[in-house]
């Protein structure tokens, strides 16, 4: 017989021994959460020794049989563990979403995310006992680095377990302890192309599951919905449709002849033609005016209350002091209330051009802190309204925490609550508002939000 055969049939042997394992897990995860069919059958199987154990670019699953098979030995929930883990990053697109953060910090919280929704799903196949370092970290993120308690559950996503880490400013020793707890795969296969405009085919594959996924778990998964919860809200997390802030306010512009040379209504083939029939004389010129979508009248309603940090207020209104200031959003003359407001209007400030603005924004102070009452900013622009104080109002932004009491009557202006949060949880407003979620992070980078 030849050893080299005999070699080689040993190995593809113990590579399909592996496999066998991988799919193990694979059917008893299946039994026990049947939403995740789609998921878990995703990644086909690869070895490869180069690979640390486990790890996956978001079309395959690489192991290392030999390693894999000495996790194995520990237990079938270690395996079943790992293939989760791994499910879980294609899940929340953590493979995908880096961009400029710190890849040290990234994908320790991104390894911290996942744990902590299979923590959470209590399920025999995958139930293994929290040591003190893990409560101590899940509560950390539950509370958030100042350690107040957060009013109620929070949704752990890795974008706030990095921002955490990342205010946390943790000694190398004390890093390299949560890598050894919490790292289970290998990152290497991620991709993480800075420079990607357009959603990989990857990321649009896991996107659509997770919306089908999403779709089942609200509907045929209620019975589960207690121990599933935490994976639930990082589903609808996920889900949640990403916008252009900038395209956002643009709701509020309208349509208005402004002094400027319209281009676009300029036909040169009869300039051209005058000039050269008649010497020094078109036969038609550019518009001296043109129309143009900007922001002129709208109002701006910052919730003072309690729950709501004057930081996060400021940080907001500058953001969209740095829209608006922009040379294409404002016109020459413009009509922008800005109201602080907690159970009462507060502040009522006129904006009537850039310079307003300016100097509003040097010299803001957040006026309030009591109760949340949505319905005084709106009685104050219905009064401002009855007074035609306005020329033309298009809406009302409301930046806001959410917990407080909205208006039953729909008023005769889009309404667009903006939320800045950081737990990314939902709340419920009324039909005729528009919703908007905003992260804080991307926020400040200038992405879409």
């Amino acid at each position: 017989m030849n050893p080299v055969y005999e070699e080689r049939k040993e190995m593809l042997d113990f590579i399909e021994v592996a496999a066998d394992i991988l799919r193990s897990a694979r059917n008893e995860l299946y039994l026990n959460m049947r939403f995740l069919d789609v998921s878990l059958s995703s990644l086909v199987f690869v070895p490869d020794q180069q690979i640390r154990i486990t790890g996956t670019d978001g079309s395959a699953l690489f192991f290392q049989p030999d390693a894999l098979v000495e996790v194995f030995r520990k237990g079938r929930t270690e395996v079943n563990r790992r293939y989760l883990h791994s499910i879980m990053h294609c899940l929340f697109s953590h493979l995908w979403t880096r961009r400029e953060r710190d890849p040290e910090y990234w994908n320790l919280a991104c390894d911290i995310a996942a744990e902590y929704v299979i923590d959470g799903l209590y399920l025999k196949a995958l139930h293994r006992p929290k040591s003190s370092l893990r409560r101590e970290v899940y509560r950390w993120v539950q509370s958030g680095p100042s350690g107040e308690q957060e009013t109620e559950n929070v949704t752990v996503t890795a974008e706030r377990v990095y921002r955490f880490l990342c205010g946390r400013h943790m000694m190398q020793a004390q890093l390299d302890v949560w890598k050894r707890e919490f790292l289970v795969d290998d990152h290497s296969r991620w991709d993480q192309d800075q420079d990607q405009k357009q959603k990989s085919p990857q990321q649009q594959k896991w996107d659509d599951i997770r919306d089908r996924m999403q779709t089942e778990m609200e509907t045929f998964s209620k019975e589960a919905s207690d121990d599933m919860r935490s994976l639930e809200e990082q589903i609808c997390a996920q889900n949640r449709k990403r916008y252009d802030y900038r395209e956002f306010l643009r709701k509020f512009s309208v349509l208005k002849e402004e002094m400027q040379v319209d281009p676009d209504s300029f036909d040169y083939i009869f300039y051209h033609y005058g000039m050269d029939l008649y010497g020094n004389m078109p036969l038609i010129e550019p518009l001296e005016t043109k129309e143009v979508q900007k922001v002129e009248d709208f109002v701006i309603v910052l919730d003072t209350s309690m729950s709501c940090k004057g930081d996060l207020l400021k940080h907001f209104l500058e953001e969209t002091y740095s829209i608006l200031s922009e040379s294409e959003s404002f016109f020459r003359k413009i009509h922008i209330h800005i109201l602080q407001c907690d159970d009462r209007v507060q502040e009522d400030v006129l904006i009537t051009n850039q310079e307003e603005m300016k100097q509003y924004m040097e010299h803001f102070t957040v006026r309030g802190f009591g109760g949340t009452d949505f319905r005084p900013a709106f009685a104050r622009v219905q009064e401002l309204l009855c007074r035609k104080c306005f020329t033309k109002l298009r809406g009302l932004i409301y930046f806001t925490d959410g917990y407080g009491t909205f208006p039953v009557r729909k008023p005769p202006y889009e309404t667009a609550f903006v939320f800045l949060r950081e737990d990314y949880r939902d709340v419920d407003v009324p039909p005729w508002a528009i919703k908007l979620i905003v992260d804080r992070e991307e926020l400040m980078r200038g992405d879409s939000v």
